[in-house]
């Protein structure tokens, strides 16, 4: 790779490292001219970020390459750090748990999170907190940021979640947590949900919100078979979560991660075939952040509607057997064993987007450590004479990294809140309800007000047209 393009990524890549904050749609002022501020405009344009006059500028060269309103980022060293800093890009969950406060709906309401635990689920549990619940974490052993952890309970929430635990120990601290007597439970993969219903832990559960599509699935089976007890909302199939939260930004955390890591293996993404199996919302971010850094990227599906959808994309699509040897292979299907011994022994590498227990179908007993320059690389390993897994194929931007971005989780975690006021509004039958588009539109109403954007209005012509049903070709007053 030439080395000015290989210096552009690395900057716009330790950017996201640094600051876990957003590439696409932010303004970036890339100041100087030559090969490194060249490359650096065109990679911004192909993450979908604008280059202009931006709070964020780049200084190729410089002491501090990068600045924020003139000056280098303000430090994230510590815990309280990193859950301030998070606070301060999330104007539109702040806007959500406000008009929670002032309407008192949410005021003595046990709410529990059971979330992966880092700053931005910190705020969420902040924020609730101050909008006037009593709010409780639960973090599963894998997912939990042992620091922040201590800097929420140091704020005055519980937070419950060890990860020295696993099997029944694991399971019986998940059912304490759930006799906690939660009103309301918000949940990530359904795993406590789930866990509510077996243990049977539901006396004062009045209702849920759940943000994934793995999370979501079974429970639209409990509600087929009848076993579901409570209302769930789908916050998962909402447009303002889906559209942005899986696309840009489980899709620029996971490849920036998968990047960071190869990187200090000496291995870029750029010019290497790489292969993402499952092209619904996170394939689909996880193959445009793929191509935006130059790797040659393939699709498999199972989906023929979705096979389709990436063959017009511009993806090469074929069977996984085909397109894995010597490939990077990314697993963004979110179901498991998608990822077969026969591919781990074929792939260059391995690393899962999103993802979900035993999607690689992994004896960690055959892993092996990876060196580069006589150090023992950090999150890599090699699978027997196969594929060098990352992150022992977990949930790679968190296994590697911080997670989404702040800015992505705001709008998630602004849906998330504005479940709870749908769920306190009136009650609802058991099953899967769907999240109202009104509310939606009004969590994109206040996502566009934070970024002063503008958005357009019909004109009166066009409103009295939709409002008239007969055919425009055949009015009677226009036929002679």
């Amino acid at each position: 790779m030439p080395e000015a393009l290989l210096t552009a990524e690395r900057l716009v890549r330790r950017f996201a490292r640094d600051t876990n904050l957003l590439v696409a749609g932010r303004t970036f002022d890339v100041i100087g001219e030559g090969d490194v501020p060249d490359e650096l405009r065109t990679l911004l344009v192909r993450l979908r970020a604008r280059v202009g006059d931006g709070a964020v500028a780049f200084v190729p060269g410089e002491e501090a390459e990068i600045l924020l309103d003139g000056a280098p980022f303000p430090p994230r060293e510590g815990a309280d750090d990193r859950i301030d800093f998070a606070g301060d890009y999330m104007p539109v969950s702040r806007d959500i748990a406000a008009r929670l406060r002032d309407t008192a709906a949410v005021r003595g309401v046990r709410i529990g999170i059971a979330m992966v635990l880092e700053p931005k689920t910190a705020q969420l549990a902040l924020l609730l907190r101050d909008a006037g619940a009593e709010v409780a974490v639960y973090a599963h052993p894998d997912e939990i940021d042992v620091d922040v952890a201590a800097a929420l309970r140091a704020r005055g929430i519980p937070v419950d979640g060890d990860p020295a635990l696993s099997g029944v120990a694991e399971r019986e601290a998940a059912v304490a947590f759930l006799r906690r007597g939660h009103e309301l439970l918000l949940d990530d993969g359904s795993h406590l949900i789930r866990l509510a219903h077996e243990a049977d832990v539901l006396a004062d559960l009045r209702g849920a919100a759940e943000e994934t599509t793995s999370g979501l699935t079974p429970l639209r089976r409990m509600a087929a078979e009848g076993a579901l007890r409570i209302p769930v909302i789908a916050v998962n199939d909402a447009p303002m979560k889906t559209a942005f939260d899986n696309r840009y930004g489980t899709g620029q955390s996971c490849v920036f991660a998968i990047a960071d890591v190869l990187d200090v293996a000496g291995i870029g993404i750029r010019d290497q075939p790489a292969v993402v199996v499952g092209y619904g919302p996170v394939g689909e971010g996880v193959a445009a952040h793929l191509r935006a850094l130059g790797a040659a990227v393939g699709v498999t599906e199972t989906d023929p509607v979705r096979a389709l959808r990436a063959a017009h994309d511009g993806y090469a699509t074929g069977l996984l057997s085909d397109l894995a040897p010597n490939a990077l292979v990314v697993s963004a299907t979110g179901a498991p064993h998608t990822i077969d011994a026969e591919t781990l022994r074929a792939a260059r590498v391995v690393a899962v987007a999103g993802g979900v227990p035993e999607e690689v179908d992994l004896d960690p007993t055959g892993l092996q450590p990876v060196s580069h320059a006589g150090a023992v690389l950090p999150h890599l390993e090699q699978v027997g004479d196969g594929a060098l897994l990352v992150a022992r194929g977990g949930c790679v931007n968190l296994a590697a990294a911080e997670g989404n971005p702040i800015e992505i989780m705001d709008l998630s975690f602004a849906v998330q809140l504005s479940a709870v006021e749908q769920l306190l509004a009136s009650p609802l039958p058991a099953g899967v309800h769907p999240f109202p588009g009104d509310a939606d539109e009004l969590v994109a109403r206040a996502a566009l007000a934070a970024r002063g954007e503008a958005v357009d209005v019909r004109s009166t012509a066009q409103q009295r047209a939709q409002q008239d049903w007969r055919s425009p070709r055949y009015r009677r007053e226009d036929v002679a």
